[in-house]
């Protein structure tokens, strides 16, 4: 393997920084361009950038290296060579280098860009990438890069943490999958007992998902997740493509009937709440809402005068409308009321405003005091907020609607499982129950697909007719 001078990947490493290249997958971009020169000496190119670049990309694709990791290979040669043409000096001496190093040395991986010993099949394809890479990585000595060996055990992944964080913040995912893929990658880091993140492989993710179903004995559910979450993290923070996963022991899933209460049971549990929790849980019947969505509802959701409940950035991040319960109308105008009442006393105490997504704050400085923005069911108390010592109004918080709701359950003697999502459930199949159309139903939820929906058959006694009849007979 032809070994690149330190001052070299130090200045190619500060040229990547600076074109916009993500600090996680500096790596990798070095990693190609060591295969590059690789390909050049084993084939004789001389270091011209275009066409011998091309026919690198070309040999990757004969390898059946993906679309996506063949661009990123062309995209680190392609800033090699414009990082030359800025290049002087001692930078300029180390590049002449490399290139008389061609000319003189063999790559010491030779099956890499041999065809005719090259194996077809893709499991051991994945496999032999993964030890090529390794090499790749470590050197013959092993060493990495910085010269230090790479760890096969207690290396730190702080930085592949901070970027799996950048990347999801940079889509705009939801603060809960945050916490949830990089909760999965620390148990993933743990079981690899942190092996150093160049040599981690397929195999691992195959060996720690056959872990999780026979050793830990998981939910269908989890394994899926945790599979989600390495499949994330391998693409856009480890800059690696899956591909096909053969030989994993997957979970048994089962199928799962939701919990659904009868209407007498719904208003025994609402009978024993009280103000908000009262209001929450029956606006989430009514209108089917999951608990996230009722909670961060602001005073610009309702339309009175529609009679209709605009629900934005639900999951999946969409919006949908549901209408509003004629039942509940003067309730909810009654809240409307407290709401302004309480945002006048705040505005008047000298409050900072309630908590905004995102950058909307910055886009709009006075948002955060201004009713439409406020929450609509708000939390009792300011929150205070440590990092610039403001004082901001946070909605009512998720614990304590359920405590409540759990205090609820047990003064009405329900003997079923009920969480705030029954009441979701409930909503779909009361709907059913009643004949509407289950496409009608799935848009009220906002399912993508209607087989989600469908699951709601199974909870209600179908009133369909199934007798086979011509309609020329009705």
């Amino acid at each position: 393997m032809i070994q690149i001078p330190a001052n070299l990947v130090t200045t190619y490493t500060t040229f990547l920084q600076q074109s916009g290249v993500p600090s996680g997958q500096h790596r990798y971009y070095i990693k190609w361009l060591r295969y590059y020169f690789d390909f050049c000496s084993k084939y004789n190119f001389r270091q011209e950038g275009k066409e011998s670049s091309t026919a690198f990309v070309e040999k990757l694709k004969e390898k059946k290296q993906g679309e996506n990791l063949r661009k990123q290979a062309h995209h680190a040669v392609s800033l090699f060579y414009e990082m030359e043409q800025y290049s002087e000096g001692k930078i300029q001496n180390d590049i002449s280098l490399v290139k008389n190093t061609i000319s003189e040395q063999t790559s010491i991986d030779t099956t890499y860009f041999h065809t005719k010993d090259y194996p077809s099949n893709q499991a051991v394809y994945a496999n032999h990438a993964h030890n090529i890479d390794k090499t790749a990585v470590q050197g013959s000595d092993p060493q990495s890069r910085t010269g230090k060996a790479l760890k096969q055990s207690g290396a730190d992944w702080t930085e592949i943490f901070n970027e799996l964080k950048n990347v999801i913040t940079m889509r705009h995912y939801s603060p809960k999958t945050l916490k949830t893929y990089s909760g999965w990658t620390r148990k993933f880091q743990a079981y690899t007992k942190s092996e150093e993140p160049r040599l981690v492989s397929i195999d691992d993710v195959k060996n720690f998902l056959t872990w999780l179903a026979v050793d830990q004995g998981v939910s269908a559910s989890s394994q899926n997740q945790a599979f989600n979450a390495l499949l994330f993290l391998f693409r856009n923070v480890f800059g690696k493509e899956f591909g096909k996963i053969d030989g994993i022991v997957r979970a048994k899933r089962r199928p799962y009937i939701p919990v659904v209460l009868s209407r007498c049971e719904v208003d025994r549990i609402i009978g024993f709440m009280k103000y908000p929790h009262k209001l929450i849980i029956s606006l989430m019947y009514g209108g089917g809402l999951r608990i996230s969505e009722c909670l961060s509802l602001r005073v610009q959701n309702f339309n009175f005068d529609m009679k209709i409940l605009t629900i934005h950035d639900g999951k999946g991040q969409k919006d949908r409308t549901v209408p509003i319960p004629k039942v509940l109308m003067g309730d909810l105008k009654a809240q409307l009321d407290l709401v302004i009442e309480q945002h006048e006393k705040d505005c008047q105490a000298g409050f900072d405003g309630v908590f905004l997504y995102g950058q909307l704050e910055k886009k709009y400085k006075n948002a955060a005091r201004e009713l439409v923005w406020q929450w609509f069911f708000p939390a009792k108390e300011l929150t205070l907020v440590p990092k610039n010592k403001k004082r901001r109004r946070y909605h009512v918080h998720e614990t304590s609607l359920q405590k409540a709701l759990r205090k609820a359950v047990k003064k009405a003697k329900i003997p079923k499982r009920v969480t705030s999502h029954t009441f979701r459930h409930s909503f779909a199949s009361h709907l059913l129950q009643a004949n509407y159309d289950i496409r009608t139903i799935q848009e009220l939820l906002g399912h993508s697909d209607v087989r989600t929906t469908m699951i709601y058959t199974h909870t209600v006694k179908s009133v369909t007719i199934k007798e086979t009849k011509s309609p020329l007979d009705f």
